[in-house]
């Protein structure tokens, strides 16, 4: 059994077995990439079409965002137990069989006759994209380690940051020239491109003795183990709070930019992909100085930055009602911001629980998806007139996240010293 010593990420930890020694080959990480990106293209090519959707399906707008709600919990629920399932049987066959679903799934959404139809099989459709999504990471998690792990998770969250570039384009262009149904054809499409990368180029990548047999109470109780890890909890956090901040974002920049501010929808959608690209060009950034930089270090550079922009967007929402340049500049840093946050956050987290990588990722992608549900909404309550909300939202994550950073992700070498140095001194009078 390997030691289960905490390392830090910036030196290779020592490959536990043979599994490791595999390469990330280019086809195994290009299909990682497609799947990670189900959600934002699931997503982003579907929002711009809410109002044909409610027409067509005779449904109020209430109804039509409950269709992407449902997909976020299912999402949710599919990362949640796909992970430890793949713990147990394994990484390929649970993976082809959730990419299968989402095709189907995706084809019933392309056909929904009514709203209560397409309310089901968003749940289906992000069950099993939430599946697949775990799955993938686990993969990344079986093959890599340390820098490497770090290298490989900003890589795929960077190559995968163009989806949310590209997906309301290309939403748009379907909306100009097609229907909208056509957006979830398209998913299943790239569905199916999945299954045959996966048949083609991903061999299984955890070995049986590495698998954790069992029940699903055995499940649950390494779902309790992990929990029980208190750095990795710290990571968990941080983590799943860079996704709150930027669902705090998505839920209310149209809002802010277009009903405050007064811009256009297509100037909308080029802030939008601008912000895009500087998360994306800061999570490559990352993943070039990964073993260079410390990587809690590059987390909390994001978090200073995070808060850098929560603040100048609260200050301009209480005090100036949001002018359009403190929303531009806010957003901006806001979003490249995460680029150093969220993927760092989670390469961190997983390889604290490394002989649990299913689980680990479980639970990252659950309480990730979850933050979206919950802060979306909790973001527009302000409605279309404010972005007070928002600001408070932001900053109180971050707050949050550097106090998950500092107290609970503090590394267990330091605490330890900490301990010893204590010691030293309750025994100093002894020897004198």
């Amino acid at each position: 059994m390997p030691e289960r010593n905490v390392m830090t990420l910036t030196t290779e930890r020592p490959l536990p077995d043979a599994s490791k020694e595999m390469a990330l080959s280019a086809t195994v990480l290009g299909a990682v990439v497609l799947i990670t990106a189900i959600a934002p293209l699931a997503t982003d090519m579907y929002v711009p079409a809410f109002p044909r959707v409610g027409r067509d399906l005779d449904a109020s707008a209430t109804q039509v965002q409950l269709t992407l709600t449902t997909f976020f919990i299912g999402m949710a629920l599919g990362q949640l137990i796909g992970g430890p399932v793949s713990d147990r049987v394994g990484r390929r066959r649970p993976l082809l069989a959730s990419l299968t679903v989402l095709a189907a799934a995706s084809v019933v959404c392309a056909f929904s006759p009514t709203i209560g139809v397409m309310m089901a099989a968003r749940l289906l459709q992000g069950f099993a994209g939430g599946w697949a999504m775990v799955i993938a990471r686990s993969i990344v998690v079986d093959l890599t380690s340390g820098d490497r792990m770090v290298r490989a998770m900003n890589l795929v969250a960077g190559v995968s940051g163009i989806a949310p570039i590209v997906g309301p384009l290309l939403g748009a262009a379907i909306l100009e020239f097609s229907h909208w149904r056509v957006s979830f054809w398209v998913v299943a499409a790239l569905a199916v491109v999945m299954v045959v990368v996966v048949t083609v180029g991903v061999s299984e990548t955890l070995p049986a003795e590495r698998r954790h047999g069992g029940a699903l109470a055995q499940l649950a109780g390494s779902t309790a183990l992990v929990l029980r890890r208190r750095v990795f909890v710290g990571y968990l956090l941080v983590f799943a709070f860079s996704m709150g901040a930027i669902f705090a974002y998505v839920a209310t920049s149209a809002f802010v930019l277009q009903s405050m501010n007064g811009l256009s929808p297509v100037l909308y959608s080029v802030d939008f992909a601008g912000n895009a690209v500087g998360l994306t060009i800061a999570t490559l950034l990352a993943a070039k100085l990964a073993g260079k930089v410390s990587t809690r270090m590059v987390v909390g550079i994001g978090l200073v930055a995070t808060g850098a922009a929560g603040v100048i967007l609260l200050v301009g929402a209480v005090c100036f009602a949001m002018p359009l340049p403190v929303a531009l500049i806010g957003f901006f840093v806001l979003m490249s911001a995460q680029g150093l946050v969220g993927p760092n956050a989670g390469a961190l987290a997983s390889g604290e629980v490394p002989e649990h990588p299913g689980t680990g990722s479980a639970l990252l992608g659950f309480l990730q998806w979850t933050m979206a549900g919950v802060i979306a909404p909790l973001a527009g309550l302000g409605g279309a007139h404010t972005a007070v909300p928002m600001a408070t939202i932001v900053a109180a994550l971050t707050a949050i996240s550097v106090f998950a950073l500092i107290v609970l992700a503090r590394p267990r070498s330091t605490q330890q010293a900490s301990v010893t140095a204590t010691k030293k001194r309750e025994l100093a009078p002894c020897t004198e």
